[in-house]
């Protein structure tokens, strides 16, 4: 089979290899990948930053839908023909998460899904929605799975208003999925552009952060001085401050980035006042992907991205650092 595979550390490192086809097993299923999407995460493995002390060579990438070609003698789940995605973590078939099923993340504590053909355990999948495409599917195991639960834990609802923070894969799955539900979204971006197409999708009010900074003020002035019931917070500990700030009392932060660092201290004073709540979220379990897939196809919900050819994987990486994109970066792979 052909592969990317992190042999040393760098986006200028990844190499495009030939590798042996993994041993099926008697519950593996072998699957042609026909897409792959990119996550930050992704980029943040490649360069060595998620784990420095990943054992190499490795093969990138958690999200990736494909075709079954051929399963195990123990498999029941899935034949030959099947349309499937991986799910992020393997271990994580349903319930709460616990120590043992972080175990098995697709693309940094096992190879991933930047390959032709990948074996997977019959467990570790799922079927994607029918009015999907591949490359479309290919975009919801990570991103689209951790936006669902992050609105979720913040009981979105119909008059819920929920902040967005850029334009990336899980803000605008959050922006969908917070449509779906009723709910109000106001967003933060540094392109007028991207605000404009977010607006066409059902975005309600949009503020270029770079041009006025104090987006939390803004937030506040949106929901005449009380806060806003949810942020989808991506940005880290360099955001974070202003969307603790941003929040209603009472009100949640999902926490789901660490795209930048720290631009001053945590608020511990604001937490404490506003009785506000963080929420780490961690993707989800496979139980959560299939429910949210359900929406999806209820909805008929499409994803939103750019497509590449796999052969340019380090070209898209680079776009992903630049943060240049909106939505998701998907890679069509053969």
């Amino acid at each position: 089979m052909r592969a990317w595979q992190i042999s040393s550390f760098g986006i200028d490192s990844l190499e495009f290899v030939e590798r042996p086809t993994p041993a099926l097993g008697p519950r593996g299923v072998l699957i042609a990948v026909r897409a792959v999407s990119l996550n930050f995460r992704d980029l943040m493995i490649v360069k060595g930053l998620y784990n420095p002390k990943m054992r190499l060579p490795r093969i990138p990438c958690s999200d990736g839908a494909g075709e079954v070609v051929e399963v195990g003698p123990g498999v029941t789940a899935w034949k030959p023909g099947d349309r499937v995605a991986g799910i992020f973590m393997q271990a994580w078939l349903d319930g709460p998460l616990s120590a043992e099923r972080t175990r098995g993340a697709l693309g940094g504590d096992t190879d991933g899904m930047l390959a032709d053909f990948v074996v997977l355990n019959q467990d570790g999948l799922v079927e994607i929605p029918e009015h999907l495409s591949f490359q479309e599917a290919s975009t919801l195991p990570c991103a689209a799975v951790t936006a669902w639960n992050a609105l979720a834990a913040g009981d979105v609802k119909p008059g819920t208003t929920v902040l967005i923070q850029g334009t990336g894969g899980v803000s605008i799955f959050a922006l969908q999925f917070a449509r779906l539900r009723g709910a109000r979204v106001i967003g933060i971006s540094s392109s007028y552009e991207k605000l404009e197409r977010a607006s066409s999708m059902g975005l309600d009010a949009g503020l270029n952060y770079r041009d006025n900074p104090e987006w939390d003020r803004w937030a506040l002035d949106q929901t005449g001085g009380e806060g806003v019931d949810l942020v989808v917070e991506v940005g880290g500990s360099g955001t974070l401050p202003r969307s603790l700030k941003a929040v209603r009392y009472g009100g949640m932060v999902a926490q789901v980035g660490v795209l930048s660092g720290a631009a001053e201290p945590l608020a511990i004073p604001t937490i404490l006042h506003k009785m506000a709540r963080i929420h780490g979220i961690y993707v989800g379990s496979r139980s959560d992907f299939i429910q949210m897939n359900r929406a999806v196809t209820l909805a008929q919900l499409r994803p939103v991205g750019e497509e590449f050819h796999w052969t340019q994987a380090r070209e898209v990486l680079e776009k992903m650092e630049e943060g240049s994109h909106f939505g998701k970066l998907v890679l069509t792979v053969g």
